[in-house]
C-alpha cells in the first residue's frame, strides 16, 4: 500500500481496510489479466459479436486508456469484467484477478469483489445515483456493504471522501440529494463511492462525457487523486484522445470489438502504426498547429452483425488492398515488442501523418452527403419540416 493510502483513514479509524500481508503486491505487478474475452448478444438479425478476442494486462499503479468510436466495444469489455452484462450475453475467455477467474465465480463471490476490490465509475451519474437518498447515505452504504461498521462511522467516511474529491463544504453536501448538485459534483460523488473501499482496480467508463472542458479537468484531477490515495490501477475508457494523452500510461485502441493498436501513450500518439489510429489523431485539433486542417475518417464503423470479410476497417482505409479482404490482420509487434498493431501495412505508416494518408476532400464529400440525407429525412414531400 502507498504511504498516502496508509494514512487516509485518520478520520474514521474504526474502518480497517488494510489488505492481508502481501495481498497488494508491489507496484508494477499484474493485478488484472484479460485473455481472449469474447462477448456475443443474440438479436433478431443474428449474433452480435460486440467484443472479439480482447487481451490486456493491467499493472498495479498504471492507467490503461481504452479509446475508440462509439460501438467499438469499450464499455461492453468493462461490463464483462465486472460481470454486469445481462443474462442473455454469451461471455467467453478469462478475466483473472488475484489468482481467480472472475468469469467462473458465483454471484455471491463476485458481489464481495465488486465495489470492494474492483470499483467502477459509470459515465452518467444521474443513472448511477439513487434520487431518493442523499449522496452521503449512498457513499456510506458502499462502505457498510463490505465492512461491519456503524452508520455514524460510515457517514464520517463519506464526508471524508467528499472532501477528498474536492466537494466544498463536504459535511453539508453529504445531506444533499443528487438533483441538488451540478453534473460535475455528481460525478465526483460517484468517484467518491468508487474510492470508498480502497479498491485494487478502478474502471472509469467515460467519466467526462457531457461535461464542459473546465469541469472535465476537475474530474480528471479527482480521478488522479483517487488513484493516488488508493494506489489502484485504472482502466480509463473514453472516445476523447485529449483525455487519454494526459492521463494514460498505456493505450489500447479498439475498432469493431477488437484491439487494433496497443502501446505506451508515447508510441501510440507519436508513432501510430494503424491507419485507424492515425485517422483518430488527425481529427483532433492541436494547439501547436492551430491553422492545420482536420482530417476526418470517411465512412462509418461496420455492423458487428454482418462484419465485412478480412480487416473490418478495410472499407474506410486508404491503404486497403485485396490482401486486406483475404484475412483479418492480427496484432503484431511494430516499433517495439510492446507496440502492437493489427495492420498488414503498419511499416508503411512510418513518418506519415493523417493528411498524408487520408483524402480530406473525399471525407468532406461523404460528410456533406450524410448531412444532406439527414436533412432530407427531416422534411416531408412538400418540403415542410416534419413534426
Amino acid at each position: 500500500m502507498t504511504e498516502r493510502a496508509s494514512e487516509k483513514f485518520t478520520a474514521s479509524e474504526e474502518i480497517d481496510l488494510s489488505p492481508a500481508p502481501g495481498a497488494r503486491g508491489a507496484k508494477g505487478d499484474v493485478v488484472l489479466e484479460v485473455s481472449g474475452l469474447d462477448v456475443t448478444f443474440p438479436s433478431a438479425d443474428g449474433p452480435v459479436r460486440a467484443v472479439r478476442g480482447v487481451d490486456y494486462r493491467l499493472h498495479r499503479g498504471e492507467v490503461l486508456g481504452i479509446v475508440g468510436e462509439s460501438g467499438s466495444g469499450k464499455s461492453v469489455t468493462s461490463m464483462a469484467v465486472m460481470r454486469l452484462l445481462p443474462g442473455t450475453a454469451q461471455v467467453k475467455g478469462s478475466v483473472r484477478f488475484d489468482g481467480k477467474d472472475l468469469l467462473t465465480l458465483s454471484e455471491a463471490e463476485m458481489t464481495r469483489i465488486r465495489g470492494s476490490r474492483i470499483a467502477m465509475i459509470f459515465q452518467d451519474p444521474m443513472t448511477s445515483l439513487n434520487p431518493v437518498y442523499t449522496v452521503g447515505a449512498q457513499i456510506a452504504e458502499a462502505v457498510r456493504a463490505h465492512h461491519d461498521v456503524s452508520r455514524q462511522v460510515a457517514m464520517d467516511r463519506a464526508v471524508e471522501l467528499l472532501d477528498r474529491v474536492r466537494i466544498p463544504n463536504a459535511k453539508d453536501r453529504a445531506n444533499s440529494y443528487p438533483h441538488e448538485l451540478s453534473g460535475g459534483m455528481r460525478q465526483r460523488v460517484v468517484i467518491a463511492i468508487a474510492m470508498a473501499n480502497d479498491p485494487d482496480v478502478i474502471i472509469a467508463d467515460e467519466p467526462t462525457t457531457a461535461l464542459d472542458v473546465t469541469v472535465q479537468a476537475q474530474i480528471l484531477e479527482a480521478l488522479a487523486a483517487a488513484q493516488d490515495v488508493t494506489g489502484a490501477a485504472m482502466v480509463l475508457i473514453t472516445h476523447d484522445l485529449g483525455v487519454i494523452a494526459g492521463q494514460a500510461d498505456r493505450v489500447m485502441v479498439m475498432y469493431a470489438g477488437k484491439p487494433v493498436e496497443v502501446g505506451t501513450a508515447e508510441e501510440v500518439f507519436y508513432t501510430p502504426r494503424m491507419p485507424y489510429t492515425l485517422g483518430l489523431l488527425g481529427s483532433l485539433p492541436r494547439l501547436d498547429r492551430p491553422s492545420e486542417r482536420l482530417t476526418p475518417i470517411p465512412g462509418s464503423p461496420p455492423s458487428v452483425v454482418n462484419m465485412p470479410p478480412g480487416c473490418p476497417f478495410g472499407p474506410r482505409c486508404p491503404k486497403h488492398t485485396e490482401r486486406c479482404d483475404e484475412s483479418e490482420p492480427e496484432l503484431r509487434a511494430t516499433t517495439g515488442a510492446g507496440h502492437l498493431a493489427a495492420c498488414h501495412y503498419a511499416e508503411t505508416l512510418e513518418g506519415q501523418e493523417a493528411a498524408d494518408v487520408f483524402d480530406s476532400e473525399v471525407a468532406d464529400h461523404e460528410a456533406l452527403a450524410g448531412l444532406a440525407a439527414a436533412e432530407g429525412a427531416g422534411t416531408g414531400r412538400d418540403g415542410e419540416a416534419r413534426a
